[in-house]
């Protein structure tokens, strides 16, 4: 009976073919396929590129867009490809009524909703690509009745719950893609029953757990991705027995132990391995080089140690290698051998341990190099001038090192270069050949030893979004060709240097600026005129700034109220005494009110302009006239009571100094030390603000010390040293010996207030929330520190020990600059006491104390002063420092010491 109907259907349709019969009756033949399309276009909510638009009743379904009929099957749907077409909408369950489907391809789009469960009715089905859309819920749990389907491909959608077990059963499935999306479980075991298996995707799918011994019985496997999950313990080893194996990734999981030493003689057909984000050990294996195919390799942030691998040259196409933040302990050499490589795109080694300098050779690998990182390392030396020769290089990072020397000029070859980082060395200038860089958007410079004047060239960097100099020695203006740039939107920070003049007005254009920071400069001008166009009405709602930093200049003038002003948590400008006005949170003082008459404002300016000359001639001649009697009559008879120094910049008298000081008055106290007492003072009528320090002439033989202690602290100088101003040693009024030295006055105190400011009783005229040091500030403390400290061991005529090494002595100018104070005074006083030729050559090992908790343990033995033990003092002020807590606080007891406390902060 059936075949009867079967010829009976062949001979019907043969006669309508060639018959009258309207076309419409034949359509209503297939009546199912067009009414599933019909309600497929009702679900649409956009359709931008007009992709449905010929699915109406003019044209036959077949010819719709995107159809594919059967030809075998006529006018029934076969394929329904519409990828690509952005269209919105959800898939309607009709679709489970186009049962000769084979193919459906909608990926890249923005399909919503649910997967409808009517699709698992369709047992024709051989390729499902939803890929790239929004799909949400689960995976429909009767997938396994489509008994055909070869490539199931669910990639990058919203797909929650668990993965479908019935999945196993698909024999034919050849790609399983269910990555980037919000799964939960382990990965299925099941997937070593898919025995035709060739790609197989789980990554982003929040899996947890191991990856499954079982997917080594698929031997067909080509594409493993299987990233960013939670996966945990070892790779099964019998994947890497897989020979069929091209792409390897397993990156950001918790995955752990070593790489197989034959790698690369078992893996021959590997192109791509990830373990990027692990915590892989030991060595990489040599037989890498053996795997000739390879092209990218990234083995990055684990804890690889060893050599790094000296034969990658082998691998004659490779374009990437990744080593970086691991332990690999190693010279530039292997550089060499990827000379060889001239496919080379990426190169990334930074934070390692490497170290030595970079080798000339680096510029003759590829010159189709894209991306080098050599950050975070211990390079030394200087940049090859061969770096111009990677004329496809856009990101270059070789911050955080110790390179220095000039920068090469031959960089400003790299004309496709977008990021640059040298932050964080030794570099001392900066070429102008900068300016060529026209691609840059990034300039990463701060934390160098850089001087000179910023290039104005650097404007030629039309498309520069950051820029980054602070933390250097840079002096002159600020380029306005700088300023003029539009592009920059991300940072433009300067601060930390000894920039001076006024801040260009061309600041204003910068509206879609984030952060502003020139703070700790000696720019100068009023503050409201360098930031007018800041406040025009008309665009003052689209400024982007979140960050200005104005802080330690000589700004003068009203601070607006407008625009960024108006945030006092965006804005900082500290530091600049003549300012005035401003929001209340700023607190500055009021401006005085001015209405000057503008009639006879020229007329009075002219009477003020003259006065005040005739006043400042007078006063310089009257000036000039007592110095000139006071050294004739100095140059007659010389004053017993006084210390004469050569080459000294002032004289000062007991009077002076009890002027200076409101007679040592408590309230001009500002330190305690050892060795005497150190008061505020203010010398020639207020114009000098100086430090006195009243020695405690208690102390034997501090008496006969002080002149060769005067003439040795006059031939130090560095910049991370107290100055020493003058000196007196005179009688006081009561006829007591009275001896002194007058040094710079340090504005911020002593780095003791800014690291335990909750136990200090005066805050120094400074307010309490402004006293905060960051992580960056106190690594500039400590250098410094560590600058004077090799001054004074290795640089001196002779070696000087400071034997007292503490926050106390420590003191900040008005830029946070660390000047050690206090040098050379403990073992200058400690060799006077014995007479003998040989004690002026001794260390100081009987009068040396320092202070309990910073002095080193062999002092306590009665050991020699030494550098070491200077050593040994700086290393607990750095642990005060980082960890605010003093040697002697009371948590340390029992055992505990400030050493075992930071000890077990890293166990």
């Amino acid at each position: 009976m059936v075949r009867w109907l079967l010829v009976l259907y062949t001979i019907l349709m043969w006669w309508c073919c060639f018959s009258n019969i309207p076309a419409a009756y034949l359509v209503k033949v297939n009546e199912t396929d067009r009414l599933a399309l019909v309600a497929f276009k009702t679900t649409i909510d956009r359709d931008p590129y007009g992709a449905l638009s010929s699915w109406n009743d003019s044209v036959h379904y077949c010819d719709w867009e995107g159809v594919l009929c059967s030809r075998r099957h006529p006018h029934r749907v076969t394929e329904l490809n519409l990828s690509s077409r952005h269209l919105v909408i959800s898939l309607s369950p009709h679709i489970g009524n186009l049962s000769f489907l084979k193919s459906i391809y909608l990926q890249d789009n923005s399909f919503h909703g649910p997967i409808p469960q009517e699709i698992g009715r369709l047992f024709r089905l051989q390729t499902i690509q939803l890929n790239n859309n929004s799909f949400g819920g689960g995976i429909p749990n009767n997938l396994s009745s489509c008994s055909n389907l070869k490539i199931l491909y669910l990639i990058d959608n919203n797909l929650t719950g668990n993965i479908p077990a019935d999945l196993g059963s698909l024999e034919k499935l050849t790609t399983l893609g269910l990555g980037k999306n919000q799964l939960s479980g382990t990965m299925p075991r099941w997937v070593g029953n898919l025995s035709s298996l060739l790609s197989v995707s789980f990554a982003y799918c929040n899996m947890h757990g191991e990856i499954p011994q079982e997917i080594t019985r698929v031997r067909s496997l080509k594409f493993i991705q299987l990233s960013v999950n939670n996966l945990s313990g070892r790779i099964p080893s019998g994947l890497f027995n897989i020979s069929t194996i091209n792409f390897l990734a397993v990156a950001y999981n918790q995955l752990r132990g070593s790489i197989p030493h034959y790698i690369g003689s078992t893996l021959t057909n590997i192109k791509s391995v990830f373990l990027i984000g692990n915590s892989f050990t030991g060595t990489i294996p040599t037989s890498l080089s053996n795997a000739t195919g390879l092209l990218e390799i990234n083995f990055s942030i684990n804890d690889f140690t060893g050599p790094m691998p000296k034969d990658l040259g082998k691998l004659l196409g490779l374009q990437a290698i990744g080593f970086a933040m691991n332990r690999f302990q190693d010279d530039l050499s292997f550089i060499l051998s990827l000379t060889n490589c001239t496919n080379l795109q990426i190169i990334d080694v930074g934070g390692n341990l490497l170290r030595g300098s970079l080798p000339d050779a680096i510029a003759n690998l590829s010159t189709t190099l894209g991306f080098m990182s050599m950050r975070d390392n211990q390079l030394h030396g200087s940049i090859p001038p061969g770096i111009g020769n990677f004329l496809n290089l856009t990101l270059l990072h070789v911050g955080l090192n110790n390179l220095g020397g000039h920068i090469p000029t031959t960089i400003g070859k790299l004309h496709n270069l977008q990021e640059l980082y040298l932050n964080i060395n030794k570099f001392t200038k900066l070429p102008t050949s900068l300016g060529n860089l026209t691609s840059l958007s990034l300039l990463h410079l701060e934390r160098n030893n850089i001087h000179g004047s910023i290039p104005p060239s650097l404007g030629n960097c039309r498309n520069l979004l950051g820029l980054y100099l602070s933390h250097n020695n840079l002096n002159g203006s600020i380029p306005p060709e700088i300023l003029s740039l539009p592009s920059i939107s991300i940072s433009f920070n300067l601060a930390r240097n000894a920039l001076t003049g006024v801040l260009p007005q061309e600041v204003g254009s910068l509206k879609n600026l984030v952060e502003l920071d020139v703070s700790n400069n000696r720019l100068s001008g009023p503050l409201a005129n360098s930031l007018s166009k800041w406040l025009i009405p008309s665009y003052v709602g689209e400024l982007q700034l979140k960050n200005l930093n104005l802080s330690f200049n000589k700004l003068h003038g009203k601070v607006p109220t407008e625009g960024v002003f108006r945030n006092g948590s965006a804005v900082s400008v500290f530091g600049n005494n003549d300012l005035c006005g401003g929001i209340p949170t700023l607190k500055f003082p009021p401006c005085p009110s001015l209405e000057p008459n503008k009639n006879n404002l020229s007329h009075k300016m002219t009477i003020i302009l003259s006065v005040v000359a005739v006043l400042v001639f007078c006063l310089t001649s009257f000036v000039c006239f007592i110095i000139f009697l006071h050294r004739r009559r100095v140059s007659r008879k010389k004053a017993p009571s006084t210390v004469s120094l050569k080459h000294q910049l002032m004289r000062v008298t007991y009077a002076e100094l009890l002027k200076a000081t409101d007679g040592f008055s408590v309230e001009n106290l500002i330190g305690v030390g050892n060795y005497g007492s150190v008061y505020k003072g203010m010398l020639n009528q207020g114009q000098i603000v100086v430090a006195v320090k009243v020695l405690n002439l208690q102390i034997k033989g501090a008496s006969k010390s002080f002149l060769s202690e005067c003439e040795e602290l006059r031939t130090i100088r560095h910049r991370n040293l107290l100055k020493i101003l003058s000196a007196c040693s005179s009688m006081d009024f009561h006829g007591n010996e009275f001896k002194a030295l007058v040094c710079e006055y340090m504005a911020n105190g002593s780095l003791e207030n800014w690291l335990h400011q909750n136990d200090q009783v005066e805050n120094e005229g400074i307010e309490e929330e402004s006293r905060n040091i960051d992580l960056f500030q106190r690594l500039d403390i400590a250098i410094d520190i560590a600058s004077a400290l090799e001054y004074l061991h290795c640089h001196c005529s002779s070696t000087i020990i400071h034997g007292d090494l503490k926050p106390s002595n420590i003191l900040l100018d008005d830029r946070m600059t660390a000047q050690v104070g206090d040098f050379g005074l403990a073992k200058i006083i400690s060799m006077v006491s014995t007479s003998s030729e040989e004690a002026q050559h001794q260390s100081t090992s009987t009068l040396l104390r320092g202070t309990i908790g910073y002095v080193a343990p062999e002092y306590g033995m009665g050991d020699r002063a030494s550098t070491p033990a200077d050593v040994y003092s700086y290393g607990i002020l750095l642990l005060e420092m980082f960890t605010g807590k003093r040697p002697t606080d009371n948590l340390f007891k029992d055992g505990m010491s400030l050493h075992s406390f930071v000890m077990r902060a890293f166990a």
